[in-house]
């Protein structure tokens, strides 16, 4: 007797919906990419987006929750996998490294949306929660690693974060990853006790 394996589930709306935004926006800009493009690229009807999203606001605002899960996911990963307290600190600048390599990289797609979003909006907000989680995973991790400001070293290395990403965008440099993971590496060790 042969087995039929079940059908691949066609993607919902809602899915292909936050696909074509993710493509679009991320790569164009989202105030430059028109909701028509995204209808289109979707292959849904105009409805499907307004009963599913309520507007471009709310898909634009999904689309960033949807990179902020992947965001921490990769970086989630990348420090688990590392051994020492340390290692868990470059472990975010390596992954890092890994997306400044990734063909289709267009820069930090927070940064590129509260710089066309209105101050006190959804898009800034979603901004806004997506820096607090990498400010709070680097003072977490400092804090485990013995820092004894953990919260000045987290600002640190934050900084140092936000930096190389505007540099691998704007010099279109993937190398600017491991230039700052060695200066991760001197700012760390700086600030944890010896033998720490």
């Amino acid at each position: 007797m042969t087995k039929t394996l079940p059908a691949a589930k066609a993607p919902t709306a809602r899915e292909r919906l936050l696909s074509a935004a993710n493509e679009l926006f991320y790569a164009e800009g989202v105030q430059t990419v028109g909701i028509d493009r995204i209808i289109e690229r979707a292959g849904v009807a105009k409805a499907s987006l307004y009963n599913t999203f309520g507007g471009k606001e709310q898909l634009i605002r999904a689309y960033l929750d949807s990179r902020h899960t992947r965001l921490t996911e990769r970086l989630r990963r990348a420090v688990d996998a590392a051994g020492s307290p340390r290692d868990r600190l470059l472990a975010v600048f390596d992954a890092q490294t890994e997306l400044f390599a990734e063909q289709d990289y267009h820069g930090c797609a927070f940064m590129a949306a509260s710089a066309e979003a209105k101050h006190g909006s959804t898009i800034e907000e979603a901004s806004d929660i997506s820096r607090a989680w990498i400010r709070a995973l680097f003072t977490d991790l400092a804090r485990d690693a013995g820092a004894p400001d953990p919260e000045a070293l987290g600002r640190r290395l934050h900084l140092l974060y936000d930096g190389a990403v505007a540099s691998a965008r704007m010099d279109r440099d993937p190398s600017v990853g491991a230039v700052a993971r060695e200066t991760a590496t001197i700012v760390i060790d700086a600030a944890l006790p010896t033998g720490a």
